[in-house]
């Protein structure tokens, strides 16, 4: 039996084939040595051996075989037993087998277990092939998989445009920190920048045809750092429709910084070069700059100079010293001018201008710049309308002497660069109050010079003028629209120009601000009563009857002298008559007062006739009131103030004109003490004079510690007012304030201390404030405002 067992009767033909396909077969027992019972030809062939040579060596006995390779029969071992206990009936194994010549070669061995016992083990039959060369290529492959400079991956590009991670080198797991085991549920892609996703959903419509693909990401590994690759991608096949790809990251990270670096320092070189040209053209700028304050600086000073010595050599000829002082007071204010706009912008590039938010009314700031602007106006013969449209919030919270500052400049340009008898525009409208915020567009047209194209880029820069010969004899430091713009950008507005050479300008601001009221709703509520609007700007006479429907009352309107007259008698005629006119003072063909006398001469006294006007009235008011006029208004008329005019001759009132200085002689605070604190002597003596004018009783200390002293040693209540400078020797102003309200009485609490100095930014009121002052008055003094200052607290 055993016999049969180790020689079978085995078909010649079967070996035959077994032999020449290159397969071993043969039949083992599943016993400690994995005993050969029978084997064809070719499983000698494999292993190098003879078959009585390996009988005679091994006892075909495979443990003996594999002495040498104790890794191989480990395998063999681990593969059985697995299968065994597992209730397998068959394994299979790739192992390397030593040949007699002592090569090794790679096999793969599938067992398989029978039924047939012999000598109390189970009985398998074996196929071993030679895969050496398949084996090495796999080697190979994989050296090369886990060694090439960079990573591979393999993907499934689905249907639906996603990718699925199917395999990858190590490499790549452990850039991304990915185990081998949940390699398909990793998030493919996931870690790229913003741009990089962009430049992969551009090239998966690609991968989906099946096309090569190359392209360059930036990646974040486990660690959270970024790194480039240029990923290169070939399809190998595809399945279900859907296209199987090896993509190969190459990392160029190095490369890439490089270029990076580069780049920036490209970038950086040409902000250098650009950031050298413009302190070149700066510098430059500002040595131009330099020359002409040089120049515009001198001229003033010139005229303050030789108008002294003139005044100096004639003081017998009042005529002439009066016109010396008159000129004298015009180049001071030139000069004045050159400073602060000097002081503004250095405050400004230094960033230390700041904005202070002040109550006032718009209409009223807006009338102020008119009446400073009036001689200007007169001078050269302008004609200036006004037009107001939708102002609901007329008080509002801002830097009033900053927006009066850039009001001002455009205004007077607006004068200045249109020759005579030019037309000047003006414009206000509110638009889309929110919050307790309104935005104010402010527009100043006009039709004179206009700028060239050229220099509209430059208007906001500082130390910009025009290059026009027509213009170089107008004085100006190329700041004041520089200024304007750094301060309504502050305020978080906007300023445009719009300019055509030789034909006008302009300018739009848009400027945001805090309004402290409700939207204006006072009414008459008086229908019956009809008021006739007179004016030769059609859009002046529709904001006028706009307002008066607002406030409750109908209205006509006609723009010329002739049609108000036909009007008014008409009315008069059906006995009708309007119960008020409201007349412009200049217009072509007939004037407002030749207007008001025909009209009074029509209807006689009871119909009020109202003169509303842009220009100072004072010349006219005489004629107006000869011809019949019983109130004047200066423009721009807005709602309040019509209100007011209005509501005044509804109580049989006289409308008096709106803006009439008030001359500082004509007050009297006799009786009154006063201390001013002035350390500089012609200081001490123009303020003296100057406030004396109004019978107060000015006493006055040198410094700090003088004033302190002096209130000190005063009786309770003795003081009404303290004037006081800020800097000075031995002690300043603002500690000498604080000194003095801490001092043992009662008087000191109350008494209003008023700043009078040159410290006159924003930041130098709030410090005023702060240190206990009740206001701030900026040298050189307005007096208007001192009067005014003077009247509130005494």
């Amino acid at each position: 039996m055993e016999e049969q067992f180790l020689q079978p009767e085995v078909d010649g033909d079967y070996n035959l084939l077994m032999c020449t396909m290159g397969v071993s077969v043969s039949k083992h027992l599943v016993d400690e040595h994995f005993t050969v019972l029978w084997a064809n030809d070719f499983y000698y062939d494999l292993i190098g051996y003879p078959k009585e040579e390996y009988e005679a060596t091994f006892h075909n006995q495979c443990d003996l075989f594999f002495a040498r390779n104790k890794a191989g029969w480990d395998t063999i071992v681990e593969a059985v037993t697995n299968a065994l206990e597992t209730g397998k009936s068959r394994y299979d194994v790739f192992v390397q087998m030593e040949r007699k010549d002592g090569s090794l070669i790679w096999t793969k061995i599938t067992a398989s277990f029978t039924e047939e016992v012999y000598n109390g083990h189970p009985i398998a039959y074996t196929v071993i092939t030679n895969v050496d060369d398949m084996i090495q290529k796999r080697i190979e492959q994989t050296i090369a998989y886990e060694n090439i400079p960079g990573f591979i991956a393999k993907y499934k590009i689905r249907k639906d445009g996603s990718l699925g991670l199917l395999d990858a080198n190590d490499k790549f797991l452990s850039f991304f920190g990915i185990k081998k085991e949940n390699i398909s549920t990793f998030p493919t892609f996931s870690h790229l920048t913003e741009k990089s996703r962009i430049v992969l959903d551009e090239h998966i419509p690609l991968m989906q045809k099946g096309e090569p693909v190359h392209f360059v990401i930036c990646s974040r590994n486990k660690n959270g750092s970024y790194s480039w690759f240029q990923l290169n991608g070939e399809c190998i096949g595809c399945v279900n429709g859907e296209s199987i790809y090896i993509i190969v990251y190459i990392d160029i990270t190095d490369i890439t910084e490089q270029r990076e670096l580069q780049k920036k320092l490209e970038e950086q070189s040409q902000l250098l070069k650009d950031a050298l040209d413009f302190a070149e053209k700066a510098n430059q700028a500002k040595s131009d700059f330099l020359a002409r304050m040089s120049h515009d600086i001198r001229t003033p000073m010139n005229a303050i100079v030789g108008m002294t010595a003139i005044a100096g050599a004639h003081v017998d000829d009042h005529e002439r010293v009066h016109d010396c002082l008159k000129k004298i007071t015009s180049a001071s204010n030139l000069l004045l001018s050159l400073i602060n706009e000097i002081l503004d912008m250095s405050k400004i590039e230094s960033g230390r201008l700041k904005l202070s938010e002040d109550e006032f009314n718009i209409g009223e700031l807006l009338q102020d710049l008119i009446v400073m602007m009036q001689s200007e106006i007169k001078n050269k013969q302008h004609k200036l309308d006004i037009h107001v449209s939708g102002l609901h919030h007329e008080n509002v919270v801002g830097d009033i002497q900053r927006i009066k500052q850039v009001l001002m400049n455009i205004i007077s340009n607006a004068i200045k660069y249109t020759p005579d008898n030019g037309q000047i525009l003006i414009s206000i409208e509110e638009k889309a109050p929110h919050d307790g915020i309104a935005n104010y567009e402010f527009i100043f047209e006009d039709n004179g010079r206009g700028m060239k194209p050229d220099f509209l880029d430059k208007i906001f820069q500082p130390f910009e003028r025009a290059d026009d010969h027509g213009i170089s004899s107008i004085q100006g430091t190329g700041l004041g629209m520089a200024i304007s713009h750094s301060i309504i950008r502050m305020m978080g507005g906007d300023i445009q120009v719009e300019s055509e050479y030789g034909k006008g300008t302009r300018f739009t601001i848009h400027m945001p601000l805090k309004y402290h009221e409700k939207a204006f709703d006072e009414k008459i509520e008086r229908p019956e009563l009809s008021v006739l609007v007179v004016d030769d700007d059609k859009t002046a006479c529709l904001s006028t009857c706009n307002c008066l429907s607002e406030i409750g009352l109908e209205s006509d309107w006609v723009c010329s002298g002739s049609e108000a007259v036909a009007a008014t008698r008409k009315r008069h005629k059906e006995k009708e008559d309007y119960f008020a006119v409201i007349m412009d003072l200049k217009m072509p063909g007939m004037s407002g007062i030749e207007t008001t006398r025909q009209i009074r001469s029509a209807v006689g006294p009871d119909v009020p006739i109202i003169i509303l006007s842009a220009y100072d009235i004072d010349e006219y008011e005489t004629d107006a009131r000869k011809a019949g006029a019983n109130g004047f208004v200066a423009k721009p008329l807005f709602k309040s103030k019509l209100l007011q005019i209005l509501r005044r001759f509804l109580e049989k009132g006289e409308v008096r004109q709106v803006i009439e200085p008030v001359k500082f002689s004509e007050v009297d605070h006799s009786g009154k003490h006063l201390l001013l604190v002035e350390d500089n002597d012609l200081n001490r003596e123009i303020a003296e004079e100057i406030i004396g004018s109004t019978g107060v009783l000015v006493e006055t200390a040198v410094n700090g510690q003088d004033a302190v002293d002096k209130v000190m040693q005063s009786a309770e209540g003795y003081y009404q007012m303290i004037l006081m400078d800020i800097q000075m020797p031995v002690m300043d102003g603002y500690e000498a304030t604080r000194q003095i309200r801490q001092l043992p009485r009662t008087d000191v609490v109350n008494i209003p201390i008023i700043a009078m100095t040159a410290n006159a930014f924003s930041e130098d009121v709030a410090n005023a404030l702060n240190a206990g002052m009740n206001h701030h008055l900026a040298k050189p003094i307005d007096i208007k405002a001192l009067m005014g200052v003077l009247s509130t607290y005494l």
